[in-house]
């Protein structure tokens, strides 16, 4: 792979591909396997207005740093270019993201020349039908500075054979606030633009409800983010970030927050102030 693929393309792809996958009346199965492939693209750099305008929404420092969200939003075409091949053997309309993990393994910068590898794997059987772990590995210097590990969840897509995992969600009681988030009807927007990552689920009431939703909902990675931007310097130069999402935000919200010390480093948990609802926990530990 050349270049960077742009999203909008690739979404374009992807949600043609799997509207003519639909089958009418229900769950589906796949007998195909994953793509044996590994996209790589070299020399993708950080631009500096763009960071700038990734730090100011995501309430990140401005300095020459690259937030470990933002080396996401510079890896994830890469990966779901793999999503939107023919042979990849999940839709790509109605994907959930259940859950990610990033090792930093030490900080990059505005100006390091990264390369990106992306490749998929772990295919496999979950309650709600069939999930996949997405990897992408950043480079720079020649070395692995960030690994990513993104999960996705195909619903009423099944493995055929494979037994399902019923494995029930823990019941959730929210703990003491530490703060609260007040994001506006247009911050799916606003993150899609810094991101690159235009799903209609994001960008308006009108799109969302096409696609089975109430309102427009916040992006996974936006809030996974600002959690981490919340934890702040206290988390270090390298660091696991780990987050699974449980509940869509949807927008406008004032979700309640708590980021707190636990154990070597802290855990976050998002959750609607008035019903409680889970919406997202996760970790921030410090790489030994």
């Amino acid at each position: 792979m050349p270049a960077v693929p742009g999203l909008g393309g690739l979404y374009g792809r992807g949600l043609v591909a799997s509207a003519r996958s639909v089958v009418p009346g229900g769950a589906r199965a796949t007998s195909r396997g994953l793509p044996d492939v590994t996209y790589v693209v070299h020399d993708v750099h950080a631009d500096a207005d763009h960071l700038t305008a990734y730090q100011h929404l995501l309430h990140e420092p401005g300095t020459d740093a690259l937030p470990a969200g933002y080396v996401h939003v510079l890896a994830f075409p890469v990966a779901m270019a793999l999503m939107v091949r023919p042979d990849f053997p999940l839709p790509l309309l109605g994907m959930v993201h259940l859950a990610n993990r990033v090792e930093q393994r030490r900080p990059l910068a505005l100006g390091d020349r990264l390369a990106v590898r992306a490749w998929s794997q772990d295919l496999r059987p979950h309650r709600s039908g069939t999930q996949v772990n997405l990897v992408t590995e950043v480079s720079a210097d020649g070395e692995v500075a960030w690994l990513g590990v993104s999960t996705y969840l195909a619903k009423a897509v099944r493995l055929p054979d494979a037994p399902r995992d019923e494995t029930p969600r823990p019941e959730f009681t929210p703990p003491v606030r530490t703060g609260r988030w007040e994001l506006p009807a247009d911050v799916g927007r606003r993150y899609a633009a810094v991101s690159g990552d235009r799903n209609p689920i994001h960008l308006s009431p009108v799109t969302a409800r096409a696609l089975g939703f109430k309102r427009a909902i916040a992006h996974g990675m936006y809030t996974a983010s600002r959690a981490l931007a919340d934890v702040g310097a206290a988390r270090g130069d390298a660091f696991v970030w780990s987050v699974e999402f449980a509940a869509p935000v949807l927008l406008p919200a004032t979700p309640d927050v708590r980021v707190a010390p636990d154990g070597d480093g802290h855990a976050f948990t998002v959750w609607h102030p008035r019903s409680g609802r889970l919406h997202l926990a996760g970790q921030v530990t410090p790489l030994s």
